[in-house]
């Protein structure tokens, strides 16, 4: 079994366990970022310092559990072994207010085995659960084909084209900030008929 950090758990599917980020999981992070190809379609394959996770990144994300302690980003680890895989997020939209955001970033030796599709649909299910979203969007650069693939088997569809601001993706053309929308509705959620059953997972106590 892989040692780790531990943390509150949000949910647990099949083969994954969600879990609060905690400060002994900077390692991984900075570790998940350094990989060319795992941020080739967030910051066209820049690694993210260990200074700004330590300065920016990890209090920001460990202040959602006080603030809004059923949304926020989410450590996502083997069921089997405990091993980490990634992250992540459900957040009020950043464009859209009124919204949820659903976001993940895996590693690479996780990628091809459903893993983000399982979390996804997780997600989806706990925003139109207990947060009573109304809507649930996600973003991301127009050519990533495989994370539409996934946005598309949570639910979610194309909404629309955009282009993202310049402070996200400093120093890139407009051409290479080019990005798509997909979202899903409540109401379309429900016809769809993917309502979770009612053991699917755990939630921590607002508070």
């Amino acid at each position: 079994m892989a040692d780790g950090p531990t943390g509150v758990i949000l949910l647990e599917t099949a083969r994954l366990r969600l879990r609060h980020v905690v400060p002994g999981d900077l390692g991984r992070l900075v570790e998940l970022d350094s990989d060319p190809e795992v941020t080739r379609y967030t910051s066209y394959g820049e690694p993210t310092p260990r200074e700004r996770y330590e300065r920016e990144i990890l209090p920001r994300w460990l202040a959602y559990y006080e603030s809004t302690p059923l949304v926020g980003y989410w450590a996502a680890e083997a069921r089997a072994d405990g091993e980490f895989l990634g992250w992540f997020h459900l957040r009020p939209d950043r464009f859209d207010p009124g919204e949820q955001e659903l976001g993940y970033r895996l590693k690479r030796a996780a990628w091809g085995r459903g893993f983000a599709t399982e979390g996804g649909r997780s997600l989806v299910a706990h925003g139109f659960g207990p947060v009573g979203a109304a809507k649930i969007s996600a973003r991301t650069l127009a050519r990533n084909a495989a994370s539409r693939r996934v946005m598309e088997k949570c639910g979610l569809a194309f909404e629309r084209h955009f282009v993202w601001p310049e402070d996200v993706l400093a120093g890139r053309s407009e051409e290479e900030r080019a990005g798509v929308k997909y979202s899903i509705t409540r109401a379309r959620w429900l016809e769809l008929g993917t309502r979770p059953a009612a053991p699917s997972g755990r939630i921590p106590a607002p508070g």
